[in-house]
């Protein structure tokens, strides 16, 4: 993943070079033009590299929030003053976000902003000469603009058809059902050129079974976008990847190490695109341990350089010297007991990515964290409220009971109780070979060969016709095999699915899509989520982006 990663950085100024001039008197002193550059394929790899980093720049950061704070798997809490943010977490979480919610705007200038650099490196291959690298790699811009207007397409409704740099007619916007035809025949027309090739070399590129992923995908949700059920076609995407032999369920013995900071091309065969992320690289955009671990587990993660030194176990915010380095994560994000519940079988290895009750060091003794009376309690009312104390580090259930003096019913507090309270993800966890900053380098999946078997499972479920003697019970069980050792299911309905989906898929930027698609993104859960509006299934269009298109209206409700 690494090299891949420097390969693509590498491209960004070569791209520049090729595509900005804004003074039209300079003198252009170079022989890379046009009609000589790029034409092998390391070229063009080269030049596409600065739409892959633009997809890479904020996939884990804002546009994971949108799609997991918006639904019971994930919400930032406030902490006294800490993490207000100006609401932008909380409205993002109770369904109360308006078109000025920085949130909202992050996740338009994101999606335009990749479609904006695909158009203008698709222009810089306008001229030059025709080549299998010249066909694949357009073949691979107009899948990944694909994917930026599903995005768009996804969280906004109808947006703009913009295809051409350089355009300066603003584009109304197109409906919904019109920018999902875009996105289908654009992904059919690449998949011909793309590659089929599923080896290092092609790891972190766009191959047929990206864009296959992007067709179930699309046909899964297509009730949703247009009103026309479309499962039969998204069976036959799945198809296509499954009868490729190419991918395969990862065994439960590794299925934590899937998402581990080492992952990469080598490590497992289930990613079928994954980004990849380089924290040597990158001064941040994959920084979920910040968020997920609790404060005072960042020595016993190696969060950020921590360290426990020359010391063992020693007492957090205590011992001193000797190497420690007890860095602390943010820690301001957890789960919600809702979506905790689905976690109800206690063979599953997915469990393990939790971080639940009592905290352990690797040896099996307890984590023990050292503080004051009132450090502890904010609220505490006793006689000695500076005398030190020392306590074992227990993380508890979120629930919505507010603390009586706090801020607002959002607020948990400003003290350990507070910062213990709620169940972390720590799927991916903290990049513990990293010891210059909180970057992480764990690749991050897109989509995955278990997402597939439970779309294809779903879409049967919803009327598609089976096909090669699948069945949805034989389909969930694929994934069950090498996920717990609790006997096979003999029966599964959509609600089944739904919670496989749930516990296989968590933290992976899928689950608002499958709550609206599910009827359940209007339910009540975490800290005061009660607003069922239905228009919020899609964003508002941002105050940006009416700054930037007057032709653009908003969507209804807002």
């Amino acid at each position: 993943m690494k090299n891949i990663f420097l390969t693509i950085a590498s491209a960004v100024c070569i791209a520049v070079v090729l595509s900005s001039c804004h003074k039209t008197d300079v003198t252009v002193d170079t022989q890379l033009t046009p009609e000589v550059f790029p034409q092998t394929p390391a070229q063009y790899q080269a030049v596409t590299g600065s739409v892959y980093v633009a997809l890479r720049s904020d996939y884990t950061g804002a546009y994971f929030f949108s799609q997991s704070h918006t639904t019971d798997e994930n919400l930032l809490g406030i902490f006294g003053p800490d993490w207000i943010d100006g609401n932008r977490y909380m409205e993002l979480h109770r369904h109360t976000w308006t078109r000025d919610n920085s949130g909202v705007s992050a996740i338009w200038y994101y999606y335009t902003n990749m479609i904006g650099v695909t158009n203008q490196t698709l222009s810089i291959f306008k001229n030059a000469p025709e080549s299998a690298a010249k066909t694949n790699s357009i073949a691979e811009l107009r899948t990944l603009r694909a994917f930026a207007y599903y995005i768009g397409m996804d969280n906004f409704g109808g947006v703009p058809l913009d295809t051409v740099y350089g355009n300066k007619e603003l584009q109304p916007r197109a409906t919904r059902t019109q920018v999902f035809n875009f996105i289908e025949s654009e992904l059919k027309a690449s998949i011909p050129n793309l590659k089929s090739d599923v080896t290092a070399a092609t790891y972190g590129l766009v191959t047929k079974y990206f864009a296959y992923s992007l067709l179930a995908k699309l046909y899964l949700n297509a009730d949703v976008y247009t009103g026309t059920q479309r499962y039969n076609d998204c069976i036959a995407a799945c198809d296509e990847i499954i009868s490729s032999n190419k991918y395969s369920v990862e065994p439960m013995a590794s299925y934590l190490q899937m998402f581990y900071p080492t992952n990469g091309p080598t490590t497992q065969k289930e990613f079928i695109y994954a980004i990849p992320y380089d924290a040597s690289t990158s001064s941040g955009n994959l920084i979920f341990a910040r968020y997920n671990l609790n404060r005072n587990l960042g020595i016993r993660y190696g969060y950020s350089g921590s360290t426990a030194g020359g010391y063992t176990n020693p007492v957090i915010n205590q011992s001193t010297g000797n190497g420690l380095a007890n860095n602390r994560p943010s820690g301001p994000s957890m789960t919600t007991a809702e979506y905790y519940a689905y976690f109800n079988d206690p063979n599953d290895i997915r469990n393990k990515q939790w971080l639940t009750g009592q905290q352990y060091w690797q040896d099996g003794s307890p984590i023990m964290v050292s503080t004051t009376n009132v450090g502890y309690n904010q609220f505490y009312n006793g006689p000695n409220p500076n005398d030190k104390i020392v306590y074992p580090l227990v993380l508890s259930q979120l629930t919505f009971r507010p603390r009586a003096g706090t801020n607002s019913d959002y607020d948990l507090g400003r003290d350990e109780i507070a910062w213990n309270t709620g169940y972390r993800n720590n799927k991916f966890i903290a990049d513990y070979t990293n010891t210059i900053n909180r970057a992480q380098g764990n690749d991050f999946p897109v989509f995955r060969y278990s997402d597939i078997l439970l779309m294809k499972a779903e879409a049967i479920l919803r009327g598609g016709a089976a096909t090669s003697g699948a069945t949805p019970v034989s389909l969930v069980n694929q994934i069950r095999a090498n996920r717990t050792t609790s006997e096979p299911l003999t029966s599964i309905n959509l609600d089944g699915v739904y919670a496989e989906r749930v516990r296989e898929l968590a933290y992976e930027g899928w689950h608002r899509n499958d709550m609206i698609r599910f009827g359940k993104y209007e339910g009540t859960w975490g800290l005061g989520k009660t607003n069922a509006d239905t228009y919020r299934r899609i964003f508002p269009i941002p105050t940006s982006g009416f700054q930037t298109n007057t032709k653009l209206t908003q969507n209804p409700g807002y």
